[in-house]
């Protein structure tokens, strides 16, 4: 077993699922959440991710020695949060994580453009939230000009030619079926191939303030049949 030494300026992680089917298309993968993010979105379900504690949860060295017990199980790692870019020692991380023979995949709000342009190289894949038209992405993060780095973001996954999957949570309070179509088209036009609608669920985030709603109702078939039309391959995701 390698002797992993912790570096002077350690990821911060908040969490590891050691395996997982769902986040990295296609692979088994172990998901490092991230500590931090900027933005405090009104359906986020990991909002005690949000802050950056001064200690972390799971130090790094331990994740390493995790992984490299893992090797031959697992494909992949993800790292999550959170933002993950939020960390200046995340393209350290990635890099123990190749060294190792992993694929990498990233989980990204596309909040800081120039960390995520340094680090897209080293991606096998990425998941960005695309999660209102952008002149309105306020009306989500509760942060005013939030949609400028998101923008800038969703432009330099879409020009790297990293795969990708732009994803955007979904409620009748928060995104009508009008705004949804527009936008949907607008992603398109982008050159985004890989979309996906996720259904809000609360669960981390019961104190939302979003009503019910019937999921037979939102979206409609109709709008998910003209969505689909749109992309390479589309997804509706109910949980």
């Amino acid at each position: 077993m390698p002797d992993f030494q912790e570096p002077k300026r350690p990821l911060k992680v908040g969490g590891v699922v050691p395996f997982s089917t769902t986040d990295f298309p296609g692979k088994l993968a172990a998901v490092i959440f991230v500590q931090g993010c900027p933005w405090q979105c009104v359906y986020c379900h990991n909002p005690h991710l949000q802050p950056r504690t001064e200690k972390n949860s799971l130090p790094w060295r331990d994740v390493l020695f995790m992984l490299e017990r893992r090797k031959g199980l697992l494909d992949a790692v993800v790292f999550s949060g959170g933002e993950p870019t939020i960390d200046p020692a995340l393209e350290s991380a990635i890099q123990d994580v190749k060294d190792m023979g992993y694929q990498v995949g990233l989980h990204t709000a596309g909040a800081y453009p120039q960390r995520l342009a340094e680090i897209l190289p080293l991606l096998d894949w990425v998941a960005i939230d695309a999660k209102a038209p952008y002149s309105a992405y306020e009306s989500i993060t509760r942060i005013p000009n939030s949609g400028e780095p998101a923008l800038a973001c969703a432009q330099a996954i879409i020009s790297s030619g990293v795969a990708h999957e732009f994803r955007t949570t979904i409620h009748p309070d928060l995104l009508s079926e009008e705004v949804l179509r527009t936008y949907a088209h607008d992603l398109a036009t982008m050159g985004v191939k890989h979309y996906a609608l996720q259904i809000f669920r609360d669960v981390g985030n019961e104190g939302s303030g979003l009503t019910k709603f019937s999921r037979a109702d939102y979206p409609s078939a109709e709008l998910t049949r003209e969505i689909e039309t749109l992309f390479s391959s589309f997804t509706v995701r109910t949980a």
